[in-house]
């Protein structure tokens, strides 16, 4: 996706035809336009600002494909989205993932979800970050769960 492409395609032709036609490129390269983007096109603006930036990360990133849609996976499965699961890994299998990289991507996300539900519970029960629910009216910043 060229960034300076695009934007001379929305200024000759308007947002609301390049968003159908970005939309048409995303179902062809991946077999299915996820409803995000779907959501966006409403509003062609937002997916298209959307789809630069993510275009921009992509087209100056050192990774290859293959393991940008295994750590899209990866952040999917530890954001629990099912969707989001679904999607990266019919990509990454596209990109030439394995089923076996694709279980090590999910167990790493489980295993990094797991260290940090673990890491933060763990510094709020030691006092070591203030613990806004502690403190329902807000006025006290500082209390911790370990306040009395």
């Amino acid at each position: 996706m060229d960034f300076e492409r695009i934007l001379a395609r929305v200024a000759e032709r308007g947002s609301d035809a390049i968003a159908r036609e970005l939309l048409r490129e995303i179902e062809n390269e991946y077999g299915r336009v996820p409803l995000i983007f779907e959501r966006m096109a409403e509003r062609p603006e937002i997916l298209i600002s959307h789809l630069l930036y993510k275009g921009a990360v992509v087209e100056t990133t050192r990774l290859d494909p293959k393991t940008i849609e295994l750590i899209s996976l990866a952040v999917g499965a530890a954001l629990k989205c099912t969707h989001c699961v679904e999607y990266h890994m019919q990509a990454a299998k596209a990109k030439g993932a394995t089923r076996d990289e694709i279980l090590e991507a999910i167990l790493i996300a489980g295993m990094l979800a797991n260290s940090a539900v673990l890491a933060d519970a763990y510094r709020v029960v030691n006092g070591s970050i203030p613990c806004a629910s502690c403190d329902i009216n807000g006025t006290g910043l500082d209390k911790t769960c370990l306040d009395e």
